[in-house]
């Protein structure tokens, strides 16, 4: 039988029975009813545009309007292979994965020769994000509960459609997808007639309510999943047609994470980080979500022989990340309490991302929930390091089983390090594995995957 990657796991030794078995696992505290921090909706209309100029979404879409006769018929379909028109409604107030996922997107959608609009929310991090990447995105309050505010949505989604013709909607979150979904249906037998599509990058299964049940199985023609969890709970529990699902993971640059020799060199001087001291790293912003907390624990029992009685003076941890839902205060407090503020370093904000990860000896993904995308595991995969996790969010769709081990399971996670820093011909294999999975997560991947949906959706719709 092969894993996820595509190793026999023949080839994947599985850990060996726990040596570190005396501590008793600390539970899970996932949450699966939890958003990710700052994600709600607006009860309010946040207007950023004075009464007195013109509405953005109109001049924006305007500028990118197909003339009368470019399109002598209607929108749909497009020949394969020709350039499409897509709106990426990516409605997120923080820079979170779903706001990376639709704005990378956008982006590879944009640099392969498709017009691409981005409609975001005015004054959030991600709205500031896209206007940096040069995604021109359009402040539409997407988010709105008030019934006069959303008729005026209507309204400028309407002008939208008329004037940018679309192929192909795609939703990354909820919030307007009835919108969509009543245009959709206004367009159906028109000219200007498009593909709806969900992608579904919350950690959240979606609930299976008569509403959401019409919106995924009637009215959307495809819906993409970020992870194998989710496209099963459409299949299987939503009763969306299998074809009409498709899990479609983020993909990486590999042209900005690859290994870097001389910057893990510089970075592990930087450091005072010896040949054979062995580097665990987290890469992630300081959340509890990310396990930031067990994975110190983990490390502190580790070097003293907790478990198995064996101390491992040689581990050292990084902890490549910065202030956000924790302060780094915090953080520095659960190192100091755990007596491995010394053996231990916080990277803050720094340009040489890949070189800090190429520094590490072995990656840690300890999420107690959520990484339904997982950019911080793509980007050590990408790295060429070797990479242990948790089972949540979309990991056990990159990693072999060997190299995973329940959320929360501190025990279980120093079994899984110890396995790698004892033993290297294993930490070889799974250094392999998770280059060959890499293999097929890269950007070009993530783009002709998701242009393969939309033109079958042009096909179908």
């Amino acid at each position: 039988m092969f894993g996820v990657s595509g190793v026999p796991r023949a080839f994947l030794p599985a850990l060996p029975p726990s040596t570190c078995s005396g501590l008793p696992a600390r539970p899970a505290t996932a949450q699966p009813g939890r958003g990710a921090p700052g994600v709600v909706i607006a009860g309010r209309l946040r207007h950023d545009v004075p009464v007195n100029e013109p509405d953005p979404a109109t001049t924006f879409a305007a500028r990118h309007a197909v003339p009368g006769d470019a399109s002598p018929s209607m929108s749909l379909p497009t020949p394969d292979g020709a350039p499409l028109r897509t709106i990426q409604v990516v409605n997120v107030r923080w820079f979170n994965a779903t706001a990376w996922y639709g704005m990378m997107l956008a982006r590879l959608l944009r640099e392969a020769g498709h017009e691409t609009l981005v409609l975001g929310l005015a004054g959030t991090e991600s709205f500031e994000r896209a206007r940096a990447w040069g995604l021109d995105p359009i402040p539409l309050p997407l988010n709105a509960a008030n019934p006069f505010t959303l008729a005026g949505l209507y309204g400028t989604l309407h002008r939208m459609v008329r004037d940018f013709r679309p192929h192909v909607v795609n939703c990354h979150r909820g919030e307007s997808f009835v919108l969509w979904g009543l245009l959709k249906a206004l367009h159906a037998r028109g000219p200007h007639r498009f593909g709806l599509v969900r992608t579904r990058g919350d950690q959240r299964l979606p609930k299976g309510n008569r509403p959401n049940l019409f919106l995924h199985t009637r009215v959307a023609d495809a819906v993409i999943a970020t992870n194998s969890v989710m496209a099963e709970h459409f299949t299987t529990r939503m009763g969306v047609p299998a074809d009409r699902v498709h899990t479609i993971i983020g993909g990486v640059d590999e042209s900005v994470f690859r290994f870097d020799a001389a910057g893990r060199a510089r970075v592990r001087a930087e450091y005072g980080w010896a040949d054979d001291d062995f580097v665990v790293g987290l890469l992630g912003r300081f959340d509890a979500v990310k396990g930031q907390r067990e994975l110190i624990e983990t490390v502190a029992g580790l070097r003293a022989g907790r478990w198995d009685g064996t101390p491992r003076p040689r581990l050292r941890l990084m902890l490549a990340g910065f202030d956000s839902a924790t302060p780094e205060s915090t953080v520095r407090g659960w190192l100091r309490e755990a007596g491995i503020e010394g053996i231990s370093v916080i990277t803050g904000k720094r340009p040489d991302v890949a070189a800090c990860i190429s520094a590490m000896d072995l990656g840690v993904v300890a999420s107690l929930w959520s990484e339904t995308i997982a950019r911080a595991a793509l980007e050590i995969m990408a790295c060429d390091r070797p990479l242990v996790s948790t089972t949540v969010g979309v990991m056990p769709d990159l990693l072999p089983h060997g190299a995973l081990v329940a959320p929360g399971d501190v025990a279980a996670m120093a079994g899984a390090i110890a396995h790698a820093m004892d033993s290297p011909p294993w930490l070889e294999i799974l250094r392999a594995a998770c280059g060959l999975r890499i293999e097929s997560l890269h950007r070009a991947d993530f783009l002709h995957r998701t242009l393969d949906v939309y033109r079958d959706v042009c096909r179908t719709a």
